[in-house]
């Protein structure tokens, strides 16, 4: 039903282009400012080093000359390239509350794109979905922008889970200058398939990791038997949720894997965003981003 898909895409991203426009552009005030505190290539001046500071741009001339750590200040570069790694498995097609991941995922997308696309910047994409990868390559202006996050919400769905650490592995190759990485997805995948890429990208590129949660990925309620259906086999369970010791193994094993994702994620050095289909998801960006630029007045990089 390829018409009915890309008539949801249309509306889909219709809706979000009027949303993020009105509650976004508050954000996009004064000289370039990427979504996150990107310390760009060019040389700036140094300065003292302070709690926080990314250690890969200590000033080691000035601290051996000083006998005081110091960093190097760099000046943002007047055109940023960014590169989106969007993970459209079968088990994003999946949503408890106000929307599905999938849904969650594509607004993410189209989110980073209206907060980094403009002043001659780029964006392009690598697109997943049940082993099967596209890349879209990176094209400045909004128009083009558009017309990329219309091909990401047009990928079709299909069985299977896609490899992840693969799909990130896909923007080390070629090698690029230094940009911004976005990868969204809700890491599902088991972590060390992908914290070896994430890890890569993130010596070469500012990375945003975006993870796109259910509630009830999180806890069970107790609603009798449920029968549940794995999106990427097609396997069904049928579970009874009434059992208040497997309400709380589920939370506890669905806790271990969240504290499991986000400790890899910020071992691999890059900044962390969760979005849940429960909650105002771009109430959640706007705090971000809040964060990553106050962070940034106080010379810090996350």
């Amino acid at each position: 039903m390829p018409e009915l898909d890309d008539a949801r895409a249309e509306l889909v991203l219709s809706k979000l282009q009027l949303l993020i426009t009105r509650k976004l552009d508050g954000l996009l005030q004064g000289d370039y400012l990427g979504l996150l505190p990107g310390p760009g290539t060019e040389a700036g001046e140094s300065r003292e080093y302070r709690p926080g500071d990314d250690v890969r741009r200590m000033d080691w001339p000035v601290t051996a000359r000083t006998q005081t750590p110091h960093v190097r200040q760099t000046v943002a570069d007047r055109e940023l390239e960014t590169w989106l790694a969007v993970d459209l498995s079968a088990s994003l097609d999946f949503g408890t509350a106000r929307c599905l991941k999938r849904d969650l995922a594509i607004a993410a997308a189209a989110a980073v794109a209206h907060l980094t696309v403009r002043g001659g910047n780029r964006i392009g994409a690598v697109v997943g979905t049940g082993g099967s990868r596209l890349r879209l390559p990176a094209r400045p202006g909004r128009k083009e922008a558009n017309g990329l996050l219309r091909q990401i919400a047009r990928t079709p769905v299909r069985p299977g889970r896609d490899d992840l650490g693969a799909l990130v592995d896909m923007l080390n190759r070629p090698p690029r200058r230094r940009g911004m990485a976005v990868v969204i997805s809700d890491f599902l995948a088991p972590v060390e398939s992908w914290a070896r890429p994430l890890r890569k990208l993130a010596v070469r590129h500012d990375v945003l990791a975006v993870e796109v949660v259910d509630p009830r990925e999180l806890s069970l309620p107790d609603v009798g038997v449920i029968a549940f259906v794995e999106p990427e086999t097609g396997l069904a369970h049928e579970v009874q949720t009434a059992d208040p010791k497997l309400r709380e193994r589920y939370a506890a094993a669905a806790g271990a894997q969240r504290s499991a994702i986000a400790g890899a994620i910020r071992g691999a050095g890059a900044a962390h965003l969760r979005l849940r289909t429960d909650s105002d998801w771009l109430l959640d960006i706007v705090r971000f981003v809040a964060a990553q630029r106050h962070a940034r007045t106080r010379g810090t990089t996350r």
